[in-house]
């Protein structure tokens, strides 16, 4: 998942895509409890799309603010 495939979403798909992947990575640290998990790596992809979803929301929340505020 990259920046520009993000950025040609609207905020509530943004926000639902947020929210599957903050699930997938709950899992995945239960998992780890369990010892259920081997794949280390995907929790940390999991954590990097997490902040960059939430860039991209927060860059088109100011862009909407900026473009009301001219």
């Amino acid at each position: 998942m990259d920046m520009t495939e993000l950025m040609k979403q609207t905020p509530a798909e943004l926000g639902k895509l947020l929210a599957d992947k903050r699930e997938a990575l709950r899992a995945w640290r239960f998992g780890l409890v369990g010892s259920k998990s081997k794949n280390m790596k995907e929790g940390m992809a999991t954590k990097k799309d997490i902040a960059r979803i939430l860039t991209a929301l927060n860059q088109k929340i100011a862009g909407e603010k900026h473009a009301t505020t001219k």
